[in-house]
């Protein structure tokens, strides 16, 4: 290129700029608007559909490989029983003079002298207590306890035993049963009969100090009708039992399941001592089968205790039974899973007596079984409980209280007042919670 040439623009020449143009989108309508938003409802809308139509699909093909989903257990709730005593009812004060008559009781014994009592009338006195009960035992049910063992030729050998439950709950899982323990304690397998199909039952929970246990049944292994066979007995409240009262044993008083016995409450034991406390007991004349289970019904139908056994020096001619409002704490426990907590002494209050010759108030030790969580931790007989974890304890029902409000396998620290040669001595122990 020569030299002194310029390479560059020729600055003769004006500099040319292409056109630069700009799309502009014209402004969305409304009617643009209102399709769109159509357009995207009906998109929603559809794969929605394509969704729920693909889990139905799915939904046996995932549980078939992965299972069904456990249901949740509804927890079950059962209220307590205030400690109520009989209410004097006073005489009503007349507002007008009284005209002599002869008086009420004289009138009803003449009526009862010169009536000529028939069958007929003792059928219609007894048609609806019949009637309810008739109803009430719809809630037992039949509990077989099966163990698999081998005869001396090795050839496999089925024992069942017979046992009494009573329906106390039902959840939309499961049908709660109360029974004996003696069901569940060696069982294999348990068979809980329902409108005359055995079908399968499961240990929810049992208490070995009361020698009762739960088992319940699964509600989708039943079918319409077999539920509609099932009743559930109404838990009464045994504190208002008084002697007299006309009772009905269910269960299998008879040593026959669904067998029934009148009879009458003829003694209140109010302060029975048993481990951990104390309950209420009473004494009846109904026939009566502790070991296959016997359960007692008020006149409404309720279910107010259950026989423990016979009562000693009767030859078998008096039951004893215990009620179930001191139980229902327990029972709860137990219709949940959950083990009912143990501390592991039979004790009573100080008594006023007992305070004024100098014993210390609290809980007095009558005897601490071999083994139990208290027997484990020092305590001896003669101790008198003080406090538990802080906690003041002056009457046997606070301690009861405290007791069923503790959890298994917690260390609760328990203050008590030991007797030395000349005065009570305080001592600390530390007790871990068993099951009972």
């Amino acid at each position: 290129m020569p030299e002194g040439h310029d390479s560059g623009k020729d600055p003769g020449k004006k500099e040319r700029r292409f056109i630069n143009e700009k799309v502009v989108k014209p402004p969305i309508s409304r009617r643009s608007i209102a399709l769109r938003l159509a357009m995207s409802l009906c998109a929603a809308v559809v794969l929605g559909v394509v969704a729920g139509v693909s889990f139905v699909v799915a939904k046996p093909f995932v549980e078939r490989y992965l299972g069904p989903e456990e249901p949740q257990n509804e927890t079950i709730s059962i209220p307590k029983d205030e400690l109520t005593e009989p209410v004097v009812v006073s005489e009503p004060v007349p507002t007008e003079p009284e005209v002599e008559s002869e008086p009420i009781e004289e009138q009803v014994q003449s009526v009862m002298e010169n009536y000529d009592f028939t069958v007929d009338d003792l059928n219609s006195m007894l048609a609806g207590l019949r009637a309810e009960m008739q109803e009430a035992a719809k809630g037992i049910v039949a509990v077989h306890s099966v163990q698999q063992d081998v005869d001396w030729f090795n050839n496999p050998v089925e024992t069942t035993g017979l046992y009494a439950g009573a329906v106390i709950a039902r959840t939309e899982q499961e049908i709660l049963i109360l029974t004996p323990d003696a069901a569940v304690e060696s069982a294999d397998s348990i068979k809980v009969t329902i409108d005359d199909v055995d079908v399968d039952g499961r240990m929810k929970q049992k208490d070995a100090t009361t020698g009762m246990a739960i088992v319940y049944v699964d509600v989708a292994a039943l079918d319409a009708d077999m539920l509609n066979s099932i009743g559930v007995l109404t838990l009464g409240n045994s504190y208002s039992v008084r002697e007299g009262d006309l009772v009905v044993a269910v269960g299998c008083p008879a040593g026959v399941i669904h067998s029934m016995d009148y009879g009458f409450i003829s003694y209140t034991f109010r302060s029975a001592e048993i481990v951990d406390g104390t309950v209420r007991e009473f004494y009846t004349d109904v026939m009566a089968n502790s070991e296959k289970g016997t359960f007692l019904l008020n006149t409404s139908g309720e279910l107010i205790g259950w026989i423990r056994g016979d009562v000693p020096g009767t030859n078998g001619r008096v039951a004893e039974v215990m009620g179930i409002s001191d139980y229902k704490g327990i029972l709860e426990r137990l219709s949940n899973g959950l083990a009912a907590p143990l501390f592991g002494i039979v004790g009573q209050e100080v008594t006023q007596s007992m305070s004024e010759s100098g014993l210390p108030d609290g809980i007095y030790v009558l005897s601490a079984p071999a083994d139990s969580p208290a027997y484990n931790a020092g305590i001896q007989n003669g101790d008198i409980i003080t406090s538990i974890d802080g906690s003041g304890i002056a009457t046997i029902r606070e301690f009861q209280n405290l007791v069923d409000g503790l959890e298994v396998g917690q260390l609760v620290n328990v203050t008590v007042e030991r007797n030395g040669r000349e005065e009570y001595t305080q001592l600390q122990f530390q007790v871990s919670i068993g099951a009972r």
